[in-house]
């Protein structure tokens, strides 16, 4: 049975059962503060089983793309290492919400595996919660006696909290689960062995393959359990491990799953797959495999690899396996981007999006690949230097402060460093590397570090969002809770009618006032959590139950909305000048400026930029009037012609926004009539990835602002040019300026000709070798020319000049290269910056520090006599 041959079994048995099938949910999530990735088959669902939504069904299946890289459910580094962990896997679920319960979850998994897929009776355990003093949780009674019906008692195992109380994470939806777990083993092994004693105890080949949550409860922030307002079903398989277990594997990697890519990765490095766990070669092809389906669906799903949030662990992904790509598999040029079509072609039936978005993605991980291989490169000569320096320094281990330097801020692999260091018989401070690993998590920990407290519901009302409409409203507090960072002590608040638009969709989460006769406070921000939308303020009401008036700043709020209106305008103008290709790719909108990301493979030419900035001012001065759709069913808006974009989640019901010929899906304020924008900008074009241009630009009041500085600016230069002729009186400064600098340069060359006459001179013998230690007012690049000079012309020499050039204190050395064995000028130079509080570096022939401390120059000089 193929792996898609499975997934569709799973996906026909449940639509069977009553099952809505529905779509993956984008394993990228953009509008949850609380995660940065789908992690498990419920997050989609969330908002479901805490009641803040109301289910499209009472039953759902589906299989949904999931990440763990980060936080609690963090499998990255077992990733390779064994044969079943995976950063990005597939989890097949079925759900009931409010529902169907226990008897018949259990009777679903049990038939499907036992009945449809085959799979026989006696390899199969299953587990259910023991129960928890601690919590008052009674042991799960009741999953007990349905198993009994359908398997011996003596394959049911009674499971601790660890493994048999599932949650998503600190807090949130939670409950007592029932796991089944499969027996791979041979006849012998398992005659050998009782299976039962090997469940849960990370046996490679006795593994945990569906896990049914039976979710009752939610954890509070104080870590107590309350009942959920009705209970819920949530399961999930893994379809890696269901694949291994059909298709009698012994490996997840050794399916048709991951084969193909495997295939492709032998081809294109020519080294063979063996299926050896230790080998590092096989580690290395297990985690190029595994890496490039969870870095291609993130890229697929909007997230772009970058240096902050979720874009950083997804680079950090596919660094890891260029790294072992590197290291193992002898690659010097980019090749995981030639595993996307192969990617393409396994999934793209039942993931669209790779199938669309395949080029793209192929592009950003060329891309990336590529920056990171010269990252590696520059890295090898930075290690080269210090080890030089540490034998030089007859040191045996290389400083943990400069290996975590490597590793932080140049994004050299660590393990790099040591196999490097290994070869050449060195060793790095382990225990100093790990302490600096330790201060940056304690850094970032305390940069976010938050403390929020539980909800207190003052009323059980509606809570509506107005903003559409109105930007003040009559309003009451449903909840609060406290919060506590580093900023100090704030409330977030729900308010039952809050005209606060929660940030979203690119937009800016709106601020303003919350206030009545007896208490006024600022908004600080408004989000959107759990289906809440939170508006942050800066205390607490003495009477919080008492009536508000909730004010948005209307000044912000029309400028962001007019930035976000443009926006649209600006795509249809993108697609129509550049062509349909063009979809976007992320924005930001806000009060001051907009950006908007979008997939396009070259530089915007000037003349191209001119006529989008154009169309689109035609497009605001033609006064279209806004068209909004607030609630429509989602075929009905596509087949208006809507844009959907890849990466978001939709409902069943949409909201469409319409300015003439431009449609887009939409949840964002914006103004009535293109005409309240002003006029549109284009600041700023660029690359934002490999395949993703970006365009920054501002409208309404701050395009005004804009004019407005440009025609203080040209009046300015007018009066201190003493001519109306600006641009002509400035090209006549630029030739005048030309002109003068050849003067200068050519006085400069004179000098540093008188300079390196008396400087030949000047050499001190020490021993056989000479020394020249001079002070001068030369600039670096002079200075450089001469130390160049003198090192090729004066044997056994070191130089040494020390300059004060726009008073600024420069070191520079030269050792001549029949001394390079016995000096080096980097160390020589980086002894001698500790007087000016500097530092640089160089090669063992030629160095420059430059530093802070220009009257350290003179102890510097001191020093260098000295040598």
């Amino acid at each position: 049975m193929t792996s898609q041959e499975i997934r569709q079994k799973f996906l026909d048995y449940f639509k069977s059962k009553d099952h809505l099938i529905v779509p993956s949910a984008p394993i990228v999530l953009k509008d949850d503060p609380t995660l940065m990735f789908s992690n498990s088959g419920m997050t989609q669902f969330k908002d479901f089983f805490l009641g803040y939504k109301t289910p499209t069904a009472p039953r759902i299946a589906d299989t949904q793309k999931c990440l763990r890289v980060s936080g609690k459910h963090n499998d990255l580094d077992d990733v390779g290492r064994d044969t079943y962990h995976h950063t990005m896997f597939e989890m097949l679920g079925n759900w009931s919400f409010g529902d169907y319960f226990k008897k018949e979850a259990i009777a679903f998994a049990w038939e499907l595996l036992t009945e449809v897929y085959g799979i026989p009776k006696e390899n199969l355990y299953v587990t259910i919660f023991e129960g928890d003093a601690s919590e008052n949780l009674d042991r799960d009674q009741d999953a007990y006696d349905f198993w009994k019906s359908h398997i011996s008692e003596d394959r049911i195992i009674n499971g601790n909290k660890k493994d048999n109380f599932w949650e998503m994470g600190e807090s949130g939806p939670c409950g007592p689960c029932s796991e089944i777990h499969i027996d791979l083993r041979t006849p012998e092994e398992k005659a050998a062995v009782p299976g039962i004693t090997l469940v849960n105890q990370d046996h490679p080949q006795v593994v945990e393959v569906w896990n049914l949550v039976f979710m009752e409860f939610n954890r509070k922030a104080d870590k107590s359990l309350e009942k959920l307002p009705a209970q819920h079903v949530d399961t999930g398989m893994g379809f890696e491990r269901l694949c291994m277990a059909l298709q009698g594997k012994s490996s997840n990697y050794d399916t048709d799953v991951f084969t193909p890519l495997i295939s492709k990765v032998e081809e294109l490095s020519g080294k063979k797959y063996t299926g050896i766990l230790e080998n590092e070669k096989d580690i290395a092809i297990r985690v190029v495999v595994d890496h490039i389906r969870a870095v291609s669906f993130a890229i697929a799903d909007g997230q772009l690899p970058s240096n902050g949030g979720a874009g950083y662990v997804i680079r950090r992904i596919l660094r890891r396996g260029i790294s072992y790509a590197y290291r193992f598999l002898d690659t010097k040029e980019p090749f995981l981007y030639k595993l996307v079509p192969v990617l393409q072609e396994q999934m793209g039936t039942f993931f669209p999006e790779i199938e669309k978005q395949g080029k793209l993605v192929g592009e950003v991980i060329k891309s990336e690949e590529e920056s990171f291989l010269k990252t590696i490169e520059n890295g090898l000569i930075r290690v080269e230097k210090l080890i030089q320096q540490t034998i030089a320094d007859n040191l045996k281990v290389l400083p943990s402060e400069e290996v975590f330097e490597l590793y932080d801020t140049y994004g050299f692999p660590d393990d790099l460093t040591r196999i490097i260091a290994e070869e050449k018989g060195l060793t790095i401070d382990e225990e100093g590397f790990k302490a600096e690993m330790e201060k940056q998590k304690q850094r970032s920990k305390s940069d976010s570090a938050q403390k929020v407290y539980d909800w207190v519901v003052l009323a059980e009302k509606p809570e509506t969002f107005v903003g559409y409409d109105q930007i003040e409203s009559e309003t009451y507090i449903t909840r609060y809770r406290k919060v506590e960072n580093k900023d100090g002590e704030f409330y977030q608040v729900v308010l039952s009618n809050s005209p606060f638009y929660p940030e979203g969709g690119g937009q800016v989460g709106d601020k303003g006032v919350l206030e009545n006769a007896s208490d006024s406070f600022e908004v600080l921000e408004t989000k959107k959590e759990n289906g809440l939308i939170i508006s942050l303020i800066n205390g607490l009401p003495k009477d919080a139950t008492a009536l508000f008036t909730a004010k948005v700043n209307a000044t912000e709020r029309k400028n962001s909305q007019g930035n976000h209106s443009v926006t649209h305008l600006l795509h249809e103008v993108l697609r129509e000048v550049l062509g349909t290709h063009v979809e976007q790719k992320g924005s930001y909108v806000g009060p001051d400026y907009l950006r908007f990301d979008f997939s396009h493979f070259n530089k915007i030419a000037e003349e191209e930029l001119a006529l989008i900035e154009d169309k689109v001012n035609k497009k605001i001065k033609a006064s279209i009037a806004l068209q909004e759709f607030r609630s429509i069913p989602i075929q009905e808006a596509l087949e208006k012609g809507a844009m959907a974009l890849f990466g978001e989640k939709y409902g069943d019901n949409v909201r469409m926004i319409q300015f003439g010929s431009s449609k887009e899906l939409c949840g964002g304020t914006h103004v009535k009539n293109t005409n309240e924008i002003g006029h549109f900008k284009i600041v700023s074009e660029g690359s934002a990835a490999a395949g993703i241009r970006r365009i920054e630009a501002i409208s309404g009041d701050k395009s005004e602002e804009y004019f407005q500085n440009m025609e203080k600016q040209v009046i300015e230069l007018s009066q201190l040019l003493k001519s109306k002729d600006v641009v002509r009186s400035i090209e006549k400064l630029i030739e005048e300026n030309a002109a003068l600098k050849s003067e200068v340069d050519a006085l400069k060359k004179e000098k540093a000709k008188g300079e390196i006459s008396d400087w030949k001179n000047a050499y001190e013998q020490k021993g056989n070798k000479q020394l020249l230690v001079k002070k001068t007012s030369l600039d670096a690049g002079s200075v450089k020319d001469i130390v160049f000079q003198l090192k090729r012309e004066i044997p056994t020499s070191v130089t040494i000049i020390l300059s004060d050039a726009d008073g600024k204190p420069m070191i520079t050395v030269g050792v001549s290269d029949d001394l390079a064995a016995e000096y080096q000028a980097g160390a020589i130079v980086k002894d001698l910056s500790k007087e000016i509080q500097g530092g640089g570096g160089g090669n063992p022939g030629f160095a420059t520090a430059g530093g802070k401390n220009l009257e350290g120059l003179e102890n510097a000089y001191q020093k260098a006599l000295n040598i």
